[in-house]
């Protein structure tokens, strides 16, 4: 008999992998974690000698996950995010019917969370649950919907368009006006920040240019793994940051950021909630979904 029913390594071990893989780094998991760094890295060397392979690279200046490293964490928000929807939908049993509706942590913060504040001026009697992950969402299970950009694959699940966004450069706006009818070689060798997501849907840089036919080569730039923090760097003039037009539109609006003129590239993919067919969602969840489709074109976005 296995000394664990599912074979696993002890749940400590996993949660401490999750968050350092989460954070990149193992001083900002052992702060989540209310431990220390040292009991960190104790934990992930045990996973990674039961395991038989590194799961982190060691750097100076940080760590980065190796590629077992990366196929273990998306296995693992994933499962820990349907844990944590499913004790939520539990203890909720006996209440009053929440909706809960998934998102990349920058369609929830530039455009989902405004908008459900406006729904709940209407509806202030549902309850709305975000859950935010820059992962790809393996199931819907646990969700009335999920917010996407482009279609799942081999999914039954109803797909439901919302928009069609633009991308266009964007950065400071003194930036953006020095580079305004920049040609695209000019543009090519700006500090060009590279969103490296993890859902491969995404557009990027790269496919950016191609599709403006553009046959040079791209400048050295900066990677982060979060559009929030890329739109940060380019609100600091610090970088160029591929925009979705609609999704920026209020720092396009106060100022913080600028269109650099007159670049555009129509992204190749829709935005759609995706979740069970109307007919199987709660009466609740049928609300937030029409309010969120007819309300769309009127929001500040």
């Amino acid at each position: 008999m296995s000394r664990r029913h599912y074979d696993l390594p002890p749940f400590t071990t996993l949660a401490a992998f999750e968050a350092a893989a989460r954070h990149l780094s193992f001083k900002n998991a052992a702060q989540d974690l209310s431990v220390t760094p040292g009991a960190v890295s104790h934990q992930i060397k045990a996973l990674e000698g039961e395991l038989g392979t590194p799961l982190f690279r060691r750097q100076h200046r940080g760590v980065e996950l190796t590629q077992e490293g990366e196929a273990l964490y998306e296995t693992l928000a994933a499962s820990f995010g349907q844990i944590s929807r499913q004790l939520a939908r539990i203890r909720q049993v006996g209440g009053s019917e929440t909706v809960t509706v998934g998102s990349t942590t920058a369609v929830a913060a530039l455009w989902l969370s405004p908008t459900i504040i406006d729904f709940w001026r209407e509806y202030p009697e549902i309850n709305v649950n975000q859950v935010t992950q820059d992962t790809p969402f393996m199931s819907v299970q646990g969700f009335d919907f999920i917010i996407s950009y482009g279609r799942l694959s081999n999914r039954p699940d109803t797909h439901t368009p919302i928009y069609r966004d633009d991308l266009v450069p964007v950065a400071a706006p003194e930036l953006a006006h020095q580079l305004a009818s920049c040609s695209l070689d000019d543009l090519a060798n700006q500090r060009l920040i590279h969103l490296k997501a993890h859902n491969p849907s995404w557009t990027q840089w790269e496919e950016w240019f191609q599709r403006l036919d553009f046959k040079g080569t791209l400048g050295q730039g900066a990677s982060v793994t979060s559009y929030s923090v890329a739109l940060q760097i380019a609100r600091k003039g610090a970088g160029v940051a591929l925009g979705w037009r609609r999704l920026v539109q209020p720092m396009l609006d106060s100022g913080k950021l600028a269109i650099i003129e007159p670049f555009s590239v129509t992204a190749p993919h829709q935005f759609y909630l995706v979740g069970p067919p109307d007919e199987a969602l709660s009466e609740n969840a049928k609300a937030l979904k029409q309010w969120l489709m007819s309300g769309f074109d009127k929001v500040s976005i």
